[in-house]
């Protein structure tokens, strides 16, 4: 199989267990914090004796995630360029000084941190007709609709600051500077939680005040994202925020574009099938609603923390790409693939320990808990089921291979939609579940096809945008 490996390497890329570990656990812990948010939100909700609430919550959690997520590319973008731009610069000359090494990351840092900044503008004055419309699509109730607006009229103001996130991620884990991401997510975690403990609870706003913690974390978290991405290149604050041209040229706007392009339409459709889980929940009730935005935090959870290990394929992937360099990539994916599933046996088993005590933590509404309860099997082997969905999703983005991970969610599309509603109108709750598990099992068969044909075939390079 041929590899193609410049001669000008200065020095292989470490592909050892270690790293990989090194890599994914900052990124673990910190994309922990992330999930812990929506956990801790649903669990003072899922504590107010009202499931209209708790459905609620969860209506408003995943409306708000089909808006948002919907342009995570900022994060996969920046993280696949940037791991590529740190691949190519460790090729290049030493006699390269540190400002003309960081003027290429540091233009994809500000074209995300722009178009994020205009995207969530967009979404701000869309406000009244984007809730009133979501709510309608995802079936609500009137009780339930009723406390999903009022919490998504607070978090609104906070979007803007949420899409820069994505980017800031991205940015900081393609370069493998993960602590970065751990401080960050940390910070917005820790402050998320005293906030809302204090507006709910001390100042009595009620799920107003759990949206409103949440909106000042975010926009506290972006001001240290800022501080420690100067710090991380080492610039003074006006070279910081000055624009290189060359950076911005009509060619590298448009790869992008494409980029971000594919990248939409495929987290698009994954949000939306989401949202479709989503819908026949609610179609079944607010006592089903209220049980599934329970357990899904277990989907939530597992997949921020197994993103761990696929944001190590990713940035050890996108450097060796970066060089050409295609026997090590198939090492990458090897070691990333057996550390994804060591992780994902681990989640499942804690799981299956903790779920007890989990669900007596998040609701204590009888009639919820009995529910979650019967249902809990289907989350606790969540991990396993999904691992292979998001290991190979970090490959490919490491790759920056935007056309395949376009086609792939698009092959998805055409079959989990109807299988689903199958399942649905069979067996109700269950099918809902079964569902779930056949979205994740598809993304990562679908997936794995394209690896094996480039993997057999030798053509790695037909993977990545021309």
């Amino acid at each position: 199989m041929p590899t193609s490996t410049p001669s000008t390497v200065t020095s292989p890329i470490d592909t050892r267990y270690r790293r990989i570990v090194a890599i994914a656990v900052p990124v673990l812990l910190a994309n922990l914090a992330m999930p812990l948010q929506s956990v801790i939100d649903t669990a003072i909700v899922g504590n107010m004796n009202d499931a209209a609430k708790l459905a609620g919550m969860g209506l408003a959690i995943q409306l708000l995630s089909l808006l948002l997520v919907s342009f995570n590319f900022l994060q996969y973008a920046s993280s696949g360029l940037s791991a590529q731009a740190l691949g190519q610069l460790s090729d290049s000359s030493n006699s390269i000084n540190s400002q003309q090494k960081a003027s290429p990351l540091l233009s994809i840092l500000q074209r995300a941190l722009l178009l994020a900044v205009v995207i969530g503008l967009v979404l701000l004055l869309a406000k009244p007709w984007l809730i009133s419309f979501g709510l309608q699509a995802l079936s609500a109730n009137p009780d339930s609709g009723a406390a999903a607006k009022i919490y998504l009229d607070v978090r609104f103001w906070g979007v803007i600051a949420e899409l820069m996130n994505f980017a800031f991620i991205g940015w900081f884990a393609g370069q493998g500077k993960t602590r970065y991401m751990l401080y960050q997510q940390g910070f917005i975690a820790v402050f998320n939680i005293i906030l809302t403990l204090f507006f709910v609870y001390g100042m009595q706003l009620g799920i107003a005040g759990v949206a409103l913690g949440t909106t000042i974390a975010f926009w506290s978290g972006v001001v240290l994202a800022l501080w420690l991405s100067r710090r991380h290149l080492q610039l003074t604050w006006p070279t910081f925020f000055q624009v290189d041209p060359q950076h911005f040229t009509k060619d590298k706007m448009l790869r992008l574009f494409s980029l971000n392009k594919d990248i939409f339409i495929r987290t698009l459709i994954l949000t939306v099938s989401f949202a479709w889980i989503t819908r026949l929940s609610a179609q079944s009730g607010d006592l089903v609603l209220a049980a599934n935005a329970i357990l899904l935090q277990v989907l939530s959870i597992s997949a921020f923390a197994l993103d761990g290990v696929a944001v190590s394929a990713e940035t050890l992937s996108g450097q060796a790409a970066g060089r050409r360099d295609w026997s090590r990539f198939r090492v990458i994916v090897k070691r990333t693939g057996i550390v994804s599933y060591a992780l994902a046996l681990l989640l499942s088993t804690i799981w299956w320990l903790a779920m007890p005590t989990y669900l007596d933590l998040m609701t204590n509404i009888e009639t919820v808990f009995t529910l979650t309860n019967s249902y809990q099997g289907y989350a606790i082997l969540l991990p396993l089921v999904g691992v292979g969905a998001y290991w190979l999703d970090g490959i490919f983005f490491g790759l920056t291979a935007g056309h395949v991970i376009r086609n792939a969610a698009l092959i998805l599309a055409i079959i989990f939609f109807p299988l689903s509603w199958l399942l649905y109108q069979q067996w109700d709750m269950t099918g809902i579940w079964l569902s779930v598990w056949c979205l994740l099992l598809l993304r990562m068969l679908i997936l794995s096809g394209f690896l094996y044909y480039a993997h057999r075939t030798g053509s790695y390079e037909e993977l990545q945008p021309i």
